[in-house]
């Protein structure tokens, strides 16, 4: 009993967010609105269980480790977003967050930038390490705006155009088959866990 009329809310629910294909209507901001309070209700208890009391509470109150309270209250500053007035102390927390990630650029630098320099020096004796290496050269010959991209040296760069949107499509083509993924999933839950056509 209780399967099936999960079965319906949940139908009931996939079919009001598909009714946006037409035009927005009630159904759809019905359904948008709880996924929304749904989604906060579960995510504020899970943030105060898993967040707040071993990080926050205990640490500071049980364990006496004093030091917390300038993360604790840089935490809290960003609940003054909410306010009018005071929404300028929410700023400092941004600040400090931007900070932190000025710090990572050299780390990922290592992941992003020398792997793939370490890539491209690679032997070059077969053809995936041919296609990496002139793919590098060329893009990062793009890249290079101080040399007018004219005559072989322009010829050049739209190579490296070339293996660009090559990536930018790949990457956006799995986007797209994930999308239909999720979509073939919820028309097949409509189609046979709940009219039972698909066995």
């Amino acid at each position: 009993m209780f399967e099936t009329i999960s079965n319906l809310v949940a139908a009931f629910l996939t079919l009001c967010i598909f009714s946006f294909l037409y035009k927005e209507n009630p159904f759809y901001r019905f359904a948008e609105h709880l996924l929304v309070g749904v989604s906060m209700g579960y995510a504020i208890p899970l943030v105060y269980e898993n967040a707040l009391i071993p990080f926050v509470y205990r640490p500071i109150f049980l364990e006496h480790r004093f030091f917390l309270i300038i993360p604790s209250i840089l935490g809290i500053l960003y609940v003054f977003r909410f306010s009018k007035n005071l929404s300028w102390l929410s700023r400092y927390p941004i600040a400090f967050g931007m900070g932190i990630v000025g710090m990572s650029v050299p780390l990922s630098m290592h992941s992003s930038v020398l792997v793939q320099m370490r890539s491209a020096m690679l032997p070059l004796d077969n053809i995936n390490t041919i296609l990496i290496f002139i793919g590098t050269v060329t893009i990062l010959m793009y890249f290079y705006f101080s040399k007018e991209h004219k005559g072989t040296y322009g010829k050049i760069t739209n190579i490296g155009i070339w293996f660009m949107m090559i990536g930018f499509g790949a990457s956006f083509g799995y986007t797209v088959m994930a999308r239909i993924s999720l979509l073939i999933g919820r028309v097949q839950f409509l189609v046979g866990d709940c009219l039972g056509l698909i066995k």
